[in-house]
């Protein structure tokens, strides 16, 4: 991360930039600025900086100036003597406001808070370009799903043919039922996560809790209040497998492929 220091006392800046290197040493001070002139013509001739340490009394005027004029995105950590800026600095982007002399931890607190936010912006941009790319992707069938599982039983690693598998369900954990109805605990965080492994022409996501395997099904019921009730083969037959009324028109046509 690239931070930036705005404090018109050099040798307060100097004592911050000492502390920030002893806290967060892989943060990098890519410059220091000392009023809000210089300030604006730094932010006009470079790029914005992953982090600001920004007083608010300068010699020419309050920072709040400079943030007016750039609409910055990322945080910004206050360091100033005055405290009747706070509400002020949580309006532009602040996520903490130290008073001087700043306090070594907080510091390190601040700083962490500020890279939190910063891997979490990153990630959604990332998120963001892969959709993207998703969308102006050609479209083609996917070649190529998972085809084995690691299960765990009794604290033994089984590999587990997918076609083998009846179903796949949460309770508390992730687990993958088979057809002769073994249980196996999987090393997954969500059920979303075996959703994308998944032939979606196979495997069906029923509901928050189940992912089932159309070898599996034995009938469908219709219900009352227009949801359905899914039943599958034995010995898997007392687990019954409930569908929404939103879900049931497009269950029924992924039975029909």
């Amino acid at each position: 991360m690239n931070a930036l220091i705005i404090e018109d006392e050099k040798l307060v800046a100097l004592e911050l930039a000492a502390s920030i290197a002893e806290v967060a040493p892989a943060l990098n001070i890519i410059g220091t600025v000392g009023s809000v002139k210089t300030a604006l013509r730094w932010f006009s001739e470079n790029a914005e900086p992953d982090l600001i340490f920004a007083d608010v009394q300068l010699s020419d005027g309050v920072s709040f100036r400079i943030f007016e004029q750039f609409q910055l995105s990322g945080p910004i950590i206050f360091t100033t003597a005055y405290n009747e800026y706070a509400i002020q600095a949580f309006k532009v982007n602040g996520i903490d406001y130290l008073l001087k002399p700043v306090d070594r931890d907080e510091l390190k607190q601040a700083i962490g808070r500020a890279q939190s936010l910063v891997r979490a912006k990153s990630n959604v941009a990332l998120d963001v370009q892969k959709l993207l790319e998703a969308i102006n992707a050609p479209t083609s069938p996917r070649s190529s799903y998972k085809e084995h599982f690691l299960g765990n039983a009794r604290n033994s690693w089984v590999p587990i043919k997918v076609s083998d598998i009846a179903y796949f369900t949460r309770d508390q954990l992730n687990f993958m039922i088979t057809h002769t109805n073994e249980r196996y605990i999987l090393d997954y965080d969500t059920l979303d996560q075996i959703e994308l492994l998944l032939d979606p022409n196979q495997f069906y996501r029923a509901n928050r809790q189940c992912i089932v395997n159309i070898d599996a099904v034995q009938q469908v019921k219709g219900m009352a209040n227009l949801k359905l009730n899914l039943k599958l083969k034995v010995p898997n037959h007392q687990f019954d497998i409930e569908i929404s009324r939103d879900k049931a028109p497009s269950f029924k046509k992924w039975l029909e492929k």
